[in-house]
């Protein structure tokens, strides 16, 4: 059996019989989208795939650091960690061509930390699209730099002075793509043996950059298949003595590092719905009550898509980055781009987005805010022409300047607890918030030049 083919518990435990596995890769995403697991016995897992695991609940209650929140209520010394409840999904088996004849298993927190689960959020907010006669589809694409570096490196160097693959500015390069052929084409078939296959891959433009752009899927798929690709094209490049980052922005001298998301609507019977000829720029309504749900929501819903500190580095003029909740037709200055197209292409491109979301909450938050508007018929503003950099935009349409009020916007914004529930809502704001007041305990570089003689 193939591991794609896997799609019931009596599957998953029939393949790993047939490969002969003493043990089997198993593993969760965290609240920032950090893959965390571990082998598990052959005849545990066996057992796990009819009732669930236990694994350490700390994997919600401390960030990307390891370090425990201490603003949370779901886990903390308060209820003395104790184990979270994982089901695994057996269709989500893979290959894992970089190990030795090893399967991956992802899972889901069940019970109680369900409710704060990324996986589960963004399955709860398809079922609503699902209830509403849409089936979405969509996919991500990331841009990142690759270093000549190693974890140790990076550090012993205080991650200054860094040397990527590349040097210059090169987007698009067949030079580049040439010279470095076989690290392409190691990550163009993991891809397609993981099954997350790309649609296209290139240089971009920055020194050791590329851009990969995951093939569309259903959502829920599409979510699975870019968390993957983060962390299997990290691991790739690791098995070289290379290091991958997926910050929104690693430096002032080159531009941030996007992971847009796009979607579009399909009826259940697979019929897409965001195409209608007879009106301007060929938008349907439904496709029109999206984008100004999306539009009307992006400033509230901004901590659950510029997740880090480092993401609103990127949200400056100019930087291929939206400054406001603008939309446009094939206008990349806005945080909405609509894609015209066929009917099954056309689709709306989600730019606010940089390399280091979480995409099932990003996801989520794109998917749920077009719901949104669709259930409450809310009309976009008049679509931008030129430069929407040089545009003045109503108060409402303004971002947030920082994750700290980012996270205070999302703790009161009321379709937010709607779409995603309080505990969410709560929960991830106050992970935000322990980010910010992380953030704000240590003196930059920036400081120490600028104020420690003259001042």
């Amino acid at each position: 059996m193939e591991p794609r083919n896997v799609k019931t518990v009596e599957d998953a435990k029939r393949i790993v019989e047939e490969h002969e596995l003493a043990y089997v890769r198993v593993g969760v995403f965290d609240m920032d989208g950090i893959f965390r697991g571990k082998y598990m016995k052959r005849d545990k897992f066996v057992s796990a795939l009819d009732k669930g695991f236990g694994f350490c609940d700390v994997v919600v209650g401390w960030d990307s650091n390891d370090q425990l929140y201490d603003n949370v209520d779901i886990t903390g010394w308060h209820t003395g960690y104790p184990d979270a409840r994982i089901l695994l999904i057996p269709d989500s088996c893979r290959a894992l061509p970089l190990e030795k004849n090893s399967l991956l298993f992802l899972g889901e927190f069940a019970d109680q930390a369900e409710s704060i689960c990324p996986r589960g959020l963004l399955k709860r907010v398809i079922r609503r699209a699902n209830e509403m006669g849409f089936a979405p589809v969509g996919s991500c694409e990331f841009e990142f730099f690759i270093f000549k570096e190693t974890p140790a490196s990076v550090r012993q160097k205080h991650y200054r002075d860094l040397d990527p693959i590349t040097p210059g500015f090169f987007g698009y390069s067949m030079l580049r793509d040439a010279v470095h052929s076989e690290f392409y084409e190691e990550l163009l078939d993991l891809c397609l043996k993981m099954d997350f296959p790309l649609e296209g891959l290139h240089s971009e433009t920055g020194a050791g950059v590329m851009e990969a752009a995951i093939c569309y899927d259903g959502l829920l798929a599409a979510g699975d298949k870019a968390a993957l690709f983060k962390t299997y094209t990290k691991i790739l490049a690791q098995k070289r003595d290379w290091i991958t980052t997926f910050m929104a922005k690693w430096s002032p001298d080159w531009p941030g590092q996007s992971g847009h998301i796009h979607l579009s609507l399909q009826d259940m019977t697979g019929k897409p719905l965001f195409f209608d000829p007879s009106r301007p720029e060929r938008i349907s309504e439904p496709m029109r009550h999206f984008i100004g749900g999306q539009q009307a929501l992006m400033p509230e819903f901004l901590a659950m898509v510029a997740p880090t500190i480092n993401s609103f580095t990127r949200l400056i003029p100019g930087f291929w980055a939206p400054t406001e909740a603008s939309w446009g037709i094939d206008n990349r200055t806005c945080a909405l781009r609509v894609i015209p197209g066929s009917a099954e292409s056309q689709r709306v491109e989600y730019r606010v987005t940089a390399a280091d979301i979480n995409p099932y909450i990003a996801l989520a938050a794109a998917l749920g805010s077009g719901l949104w508007g669709i259930e409450n018929r809310i009309e976009p503003d008049a679509p931008i022409t030129g430069n929407a950099y040089q545009q003045s935009f109503a108060r409402e349409r303004q971002f947030p300047r920082s994750l700290q009020a980012a996270a205070e916007r999302l703790l009161q914004s009321k379709a937010a607890r709607q779409l995603f529930g309080d505990a969410f809502v709560e929960h991830y704001a106050a992970t935000r918030l322990w980010e910010q007041r992380e953030f704000n305990k240590h003196i930059t570089d920036w400081e120490m030049k600028r104020y420690f003689e003259i001042i």
